[in-house]
């Protein structure tokens, strides 16, 4: 049932990792990408990234959106949302502007909610509030 979902969500997959793939390194792309097999390092993108279920990713991962269904080792940061669908095991600490976590997930880490604000009136807000609205842009 994952793969559908995966597919009514978001845009169709653009690229995927096998269930029997096992890669390391640096994975960037803008567009949709699916990991089934294992794959260790960093990945960013301003696309989407679905980590099925029986998928291992040892990696620091930043990405526009991120669903996962499967283990992830290390610290995730989406500029739009978290999805953990059931199966999830998440080991490390998690940055977004919405989360959403299905019953069942197994997560050991840290959580912090990013507000993202399409507008920025530097003329009404102090400093040091201004200097923390950037960042988080």
């Amino acid at each position: 049932m994952v793969a559908p979902y995966f597919e009514s969500e978001q845009s169709p997959v653009r690229s995927k990792l096998g269930k029997n793939t096992v890669l390391k390194g640096i994975m960037q792309f803008d567009h949709s990408v699916r990991i089934q097999g294992k794959f260790e390092g960093s990945i960013e993108s301003s696309g989407f990234l679905f980590i099925e279920e029986g998928a291992v990713v040892r990696a620091e991962i930043k990405a526009n959106s991120i669903i996962i269904g499967g283990v992830v080792y290390g610290n995730i940061e989406a500029s739009e949302k978290v999805e953990m669908l059931s199966t999830g095991k998440i080991y490390g600490n998690v940055r977004t502007a919405k989360l959403k976590i299905a019953d069942g997930v197994t997560f050991e880490g840290k959580c912090e909610m990013i507000k993202r604000s399409d507008r920025i009136d530097i003329f009404s807000q102090p400093l040091q509030e201004l200097k923390k609205m950037i960042q988080n842009v």
